[in-house]
């Protein structure tokens, strides 16, 4: 076959592709091998509006179509898929295929194995890419598949086979529609997910330098160097002292210690309480001044900037799910850049960023899945927690600590009285973050609005220890109440971005970073004000794909900025 099988948009296709080799395809009872030592040069020359919608085992073909630029939409990642109906952070293809077929991931075969019973095993046909005992044989996983291309079609059969298994473990789910819906819009996520790390974030290279150079110094020759300049550093807050220099900054105990010696008996060494006394010693404010020079020093200095910028790119790993609630991940800073340094990521010469964050996007999560009809008025406003806090009778301040104090678990301090008001005036709401907690604290898991699966834990350590025992219980109910929320939210936000990602093509941009509730967009600067539109209208887009309650109303603050610093 020297060209890829006629496919209609409507078609579910299994594709599996090794560089040097070839293409495998799988459809219905339909088997096709092409061979091929560029197999992404054959799906770009596809037609985009008839492609079907493709099906793949993980991350290692999203990783190659990013790289390749193959601009594909519609997909199924087994891989993602299984996270979602089995919670945890990552899978082999070889366990994700025992689980499917109730077997022990534990008994999974590996290369190498040998043993006394393994000798006398009847192993099968070698040629056959499942074993007689229902495990995938491990010598295809090792590089057996490439043997020759027609093993590819085999194994994209078998593509076919564990998303089918996963489509009947979905139709068990409360909603299997909406479950089914989920697992699409989490692999388009994962396929976006190698895009950001292929592509990377624009980075002002000079800028980054800049700053580095402020906080550490220029770049040191050797380590001996590099000590000289951090106890420089230690020497500008310790010469505020009146005592005994030798403190250990890096270890908070010590640090409490000092500043009580100093006169400054504070609880602990958290730096918004520190800023609340910056101007009671000038301790506080050197100590302050170290902390923001120490993070840029030691996490995002010179190694960080040879290691993860290259071509004018920060580059880092990405994932679609934490393995808990199903936020997404990303490594090399990317998701905890100080907010000084977002002066160092900039447009390039001809683009512009446009940067989009979700309003109060939490309690308007709990509004959709809940149904609470007061709640669902209250987003009706640009700001939520007005009308809220009007209801209560409460400042809008405390109204939005005992709102996000109800979705964390949190039921002391200053919004502990207004708990009670949320609790009368918002029953439906607080009665499902109830239920969450309640099954957390029974180690139930929990299924989010979308279907994802949140493992909850058993600590063996509280047997015969009750104290110990309700101490857990309750850190899984806040975690279960938290994660039900935060669980959507991530669903919601997902949905939105493959949706922007999905309408920015045709403007040449393309989304360069996801960080919780915000979008980072790169564009030709003479199509920024189309992209922001593309941005805002994405927002009720994926609303009406992924909201239960249509009347709950998502809001977005969208900008159009030269560089990430200069967004609100």
């Amino acid at each position: 076959m020297s060209a890829p099988p006629p496919f209609a948009r409507s078609d579910l296709v299994a594709l599996v592709a090794i560089p040097g080799v070839g293409l495998g395809f799988a459809r219905g009872a339909e088997r096709w091998a092409l061979p091929h030592p560029d197999p992404m040069t054959v799906l770009a020359s596809l037609p985009h509006d008839s492609t079907p919608r493709w099906v793949w085992w993980g991350r290692e073909t999203a990783d190659l179509l990013a790289a390749a630029e193959v601009p594909i939409d519609r997909c199924w990642d087994v891989a993602t898929v299984h996270r979602l109906l089995f919670g945890g952070w990552r899978t082999s293809t070889a366990e994700l295929w025992a689980v499917l077929h109730g077997l022990d991931p534990a008994t999974v075969p590996t290369m190498g194995q040998l043993d006394l019973l393994s000798m006398t095993a009847d192993e099968g046909d070698p040629d056959e890419p499942v074993r007689p005992d229902g495990h995938l044989r491990p010598e295809w996983l090792d590089g057996g598949l490439a043997a020759t291309p027609g093993r590819l079609a085999v194994w994209a059969g078998l593509v076919l086979v564990a998303h089918d298994r996963q489509l009947g473990l979905l139709d068990e789910l409360p909603d299997p529609d909406r479950a089914r819906a989920t697992a699409r819009a989490e692999s388009a996520a994962e396929l976006l997910c190698a895009e950001l790390e292929h592509h990377g974030l624009p980075v002002d290279v000079a800028e980054a330098e800049r700053l580095i150079t402020e906080a550490a110094g220029t770049r040191p020759h050797d380590h001996a160097e590099e000590d000289r300049r951090r106890a420089e550093r230690d020497a500008r807050v310790l010469a505020h002292l009146r005592g005994s220099t030798g403190v250990n900054l890096r270890n908070p105990a010590e640090v409490k210690s000092m500043l009580r010696r100093e006169g400054l008996d504070l609880p602990d060494t958290r730096a918004w309480r520190l800023e609340r006394h910056r101007d009671d010693h000038p301790l506080i404010d050197a100590l302050l001044r170290w902390r923001k020079a120490e993070r840029i020093a030691t996490t995002y200095g010179w190694s960080w900037l040879d290691d993860h910028v290259g071509g004018g790119r920060l580059r880092g790993t990405w994932s679609s799910t934490d393995g808990a609630a199903g936020r997404m991940t990303a490594s090399a800073g990317l998701h905890n850049l100080p907010a000084e340094m977002r002066t160092i990521v900039a447009a390039p010469t001809g683009s512009a960023l446009v940067r989009a964050d979700l309003g109060q996007i939490e309690p308007r999560i709990l509004a959709a899945v809940s149904g609470d009809t007061p709640l669902i008025e209250a987003t009706r406003g640009d700001d939520l927690y007005a009308p809220i806090a009007r209801r209560l009778g409460v400042t809008r301040d405390i109204a939005k600590v005992a709102v996000l104090g109800a979705m964390y678990g949190a039921t002391t301090g200053e919004s502990a009285g207004a708990l009670a008001g949320l609790e009368r005036n918002y029953p439906v709401a607080m009665g499902l973050l109830g239920e969450a907690a309640e099954s957390g604290k029974r180690a139930e898991d929990i299924l989010t609005w979308g279907g994802r699966r949140v493992r909850m834990w058993v600590d063996p350590s509280v047997e015969g220890n009750l104290d110990r025992a309700i101490s857990v219980a309750a850190a899984r109910g806040r975690y279960a109440r938290n994660a039900l929320i935060q669980g959507a939210a991530a669903e919601f936000f997902k949905v939105w971005a493959i949706t922007v990602r999905r309408r920015l093509r045709p403007l040449g941009g393309r989304i360069v970073l996801c960080l919780h509730d915000e979008l980072l967009v790169e564009v030709p600067a003479d199509r920024s004000d189309a992209a922001a539109t593309v941005v805002a209208d994405g927002v009720q887009e994926a609303a009406a794909y992924w909201s239960p309650r249509p009347e709950v109303r998502f809001v977005a603050d969208v900008s159009v900025v030269a560089r990430w610093s200069e967004a609100k």
